[in-house]
């Protein structure tokens, strides 16, 4: 084995990699997308962290969001048309990375915080935005399947302080890194 100075993961034309590393520079707020009813530990319940999300603004409103195609919360969106997408703040962190699959969550995700049933899905207590969204279409884009929902109710608090992932870390909001 020797040392060098490449990046041993880098692709050898590099756009692939340059394309993830641009992603990870335009960071984003962490949002959390839940679907499906049920018990805590019901296979009828999914969740997934995304920040590749926009809203766009009309009558009606739109989320857009990229999923991992394979993801539990793809076939439960799927088969129930809708979903919550709420934001998190930075003290839900440890939930969002379980929610992504990098940490683990003893009796299953939705034991990592206080749940309430809506129309849409789970809601996770204390968010201080959160929407109702029925999923319209979804298809393949690149990697990730682009799910376009209609945003039919929408909930407002004071924000607090944001959980931002920017360059594969959480950060800070106002941070540089």
């Amino acid at each position: 084995m020797s040392i060098h100075s490449e990046h041993p993961f880098l692709d050898p034309d590099g756009v692939r990699d340059a394309a993830r590393r641009l992603r990870g520079r335009v960071g984003g707020v962490v949002g959390l997308l839940t679907a499906g009813s049920g018990s805590d530990s019901s296979a009828a319940r999914a969740g997934l962290t995304v920040s590749s999300v926009m809203v766009a603004h009309g009558e009606p409103a739109h989320l857009l969001a990229l999923v991992d195609p394979d993801s539990d919360l793809a076939g439960v969106m799927a088969s129930s048309g809708r979903a919550v997408f709420q934001l998190l703040s930075w003290e839900h962190r440890d939930l969002a990375d379980a929610f992504a699959g990098v940490a683990p969550a003893p009796g299953g995700m939705f034991k990592l915080g206080r749940w309430s049933e809506t129309a849409w899905g789970p809601l996770l207590e204390g968010v201080t935005a959160w929407a109702g969204v029925t999923v319209v279409s979804t298809g393949d884009v690149g990697w990730a399947s682009l799910v376009d929902g209609v945003l039919d109710e929408i909930h407002l608090t004071e924000p607090g302080e944001p959980l931002v992932h920017r360059r594969g870390r959480y950060v800070r909001p106002g941070s540089t890194s």
